[in-house]
């Protein structure tokens, strides 16, 4: 992590829980030595230009043991409403104020720190930018996902997101992008048809076979896109998985 700049301060909050649908606990599954959250953790605190890392937990007492691993990880930590994400990111941006949120999910272990530094790089050189991300036109797998949010936005979706909005953060940003100032960062060449996020046991199944082969290092996604054209076989182990929409 970079020390602040130029007032500038852009902070990586990474939500987090333990409680999920389809794969509970996932977050806290051990991959290649180090825990699913511990992943993400290290890919943003490497990332240039991000100054902070926090995970944004749930004030639920199932959820102590992701403040516990957040902390060891060490990551700073903010909790706040379980079925409320946004006032998550809310508490999160008042106990360590920034100029502009990274959000990033704990469920994308292979989230590249490049990528990452590119959204605080392209939001420091224009920051009249409302919202930045890799995924406002998809390129890149499900599972590089990453968000930066003008901080004075955020507190606008704190106050005013309602329904699924709440849970997804930015969604009422990228559906409604009129009133904002909004870029993305694209890649070539793209590879939106791949998945790497872990939401299935398919996924887990898919996500160790990448890291079996590359090693426990931060995620690249040159690298895991070129692992995956090279292997089909390990692209079809979830190739049937449908991503929740909003709303769901």
């Amino acid at each position: 992590m970079s020390p602040m700049r130029d007032g500038l301060g852009v902070n990586a909050v990474i939500q987090a829980r333990s409680s999920s649908t389809r794969l509970p606990g996932k977050v806290l599954r051990p991959l290649a030595g180090r825990s699913v959250l511990g992943w993400v953790v290290r890919a943003a605190a490497s990332a240039p230009g991000v100054d902070q890392v926090v995970v944004a937990t749930s004030d639920a007492a199932d959820d102590d043991a992701v403040a516990e691993e957040a902390s060891r990880c060490g990551a700073l930590v903010a909790r706040g409403p379980l079925d409320d994400v946004v006032a998550r990111f809310g508490v999160a941006l008042a106990q360590y104020p920034a100029d502009a949120v990274i959000r990033l999910t704990a469920d994308c272990p292979l989230v590249d720190p490049a990528l990452i530094g590119r959204l605080a790089a392209v939001w420091r050189a224009e920051p009249s930018l409302d919202y930045v991300s890799t995924t406002l036109v998809r390129t890149l797998p499900r599972g590089f996902d990453a968000e930066l949010v003008r901080a004075g936005v955020l507190a606008e979706q704190v106050e005013s997101a309602s329904g699924p909005d709440r849970e997804h953060v930015t969604s009422a940003i990228y559906r409604q992008p009129s009133p904002y100032s909004c870029t993305g960062v694209v890649v070539s060449p793209p590879a939106e048809d791949l998945r790497v996020t872990l939401d299935t046991a398919e996924d887990w199944e898919l996500i160790s076979a990448v890291v079996a082969e590359l090693g426990d290092r931060p995620g690249e996604w040159r690298s895991v896109v070129s692992l995956l054209r090279s292997r089909p076989d390990l692209v079809a182990l979830n190739a049937h998985v449908e991503q929740k929409k909003v709303g769901q």
